[in-house]
């Protein structure tokens, strides 16, 4: 266990996002495979209970969600009262600014829509309360950017400070350094949780910079959305696991876990197997001389987020 940032919060190295198991189609690479046809909600939510269930016997105490993810608030809170964990036994990360619209389709239109308002706030907040009661530790604004205005919206700024817990956002797209930096000159968030992995580097500076400033650093899409898994493993990365004897995902989130700054590594693993798979990365060894071979990995920040804007909902 550490703590996160100055949220007073304890994490695990490495926690489980609930994006890819709260709703039937998602972004991930070798989504069929993994799932199989039979998408309901009941097979959902059965496969997310044995996730976390192992999980939690693996020692893992963060858990990520958001509204938009489906019915992944109302699985998670569930399995939390089964098991009967003490809401101070865990900690629970949870997002607001997108909501879930798919209902519960594979062939919808639009699966979720965006709107970073303070009425969106309010409503959102109240809604994971809801389900989540007092389990939930952080909230955070979902995929914010310095485009939106989200980081200038006085409104939502005074929700935030009212939301009586910890707060932090999410990044996405090309500018992620910029949103960091705006982030902490504000002074008012606790956490960022932004991606990073072999291919996507170039958040790392800020991150460092928020890791000084006493955020809390939570890193995800660490296999961007199955790049970086044994399916679709570039050659480089393919060959240093093959001779390690380890699987891609492993490494890649090894690599993660070897940035100082790093606080906790999302696993967004939709099977047990894949998340025994991910949680090997707490346990390998990371140098200089592997680092400088994946290096040439990385891709320049509009092709990283041009490939991952193409990747189809499966």
């Amino acid at each position: 266990m550490r703590l996160l940032g100055r949220t007073g919060l304890r994490v695990t190295p490495v926690g489980i996002g609930l994006a890819a198991l709260g709703r039937p189609a998602y972004i991930t690479l070798g989504r069929e495979e993994d799932l199989g046809g039979d998408r309901s909600v009941a097979a959902m939510r059965a496969r997310s209970w044995a996730v976390l269930d192992a999980a939690r016997a693996a020692g893992v105490r963060y858990f990520d969600v958001a509204r938009s993810y489906g019915r992944a608030e109302e699985f998670l809170a569930g399995w939390l009262r089964e098991r009967a964990i003490p809401p101070g036994a865990v900690t629970v990360g949870s997002k607001w600014g997108y909501a879930y619209v798919g209902d519960w389709r594979m062939d919808a239109d639009r699966h979720e829509v965006k709107e970073l308002s303070a009425g969106r706030l309010r409503r959102q907040l109240d809604e994971s309360r809801a389900l989540l009661g007092e389990y939930l530790s952080l909230y955070q604004i979902h995929s914010a950017t310095v485009e939106s205005g989200v980081l200038d919206d006085e409104d939502v700024l005074t929700e935030l400070r009212a939301a009586g817990i910890p707060v932090g956002l999410s990044t996405t797209g090309p500018r992620q350094a910029d949103t960091i930096d705006r982030a902490i000159e504000l002074g008012l968030f606790d956490t960022v949780q932004a991606t990073w992995n072999l291919l996507a580097r170039s958040a790392g500076p800020a991150l460092a910079r928020a890791h000084e400033a006493g955020l809390g650093v939570i890193v995800k899409e660490g296999v961007a959305n199955g790049r970086l898994t044994a399916r679709t493993a570039p050659p480089a990365l393919a060959t240093a696991a093959r001779e390690r004897g380890l699987t891609p995902d492993a490494l890649a989130l090894a690599a993660i876990l070897a940035q100082p700054w790093a606080g906790v590594v999302l696993s967004g693993a939709a099977s047990v197997d894949q998340l025994h798979s991910n949680l090997t990365a707490a346990h390998i060894g990371w140098d200089e001389e592997l680092d400088e071979r994946l290096t040439v990995l990385a891709e320049d920040p509009q092709t990283y987020w041009a490939t991952r804007g193409s990747l189809k909902w499966q």
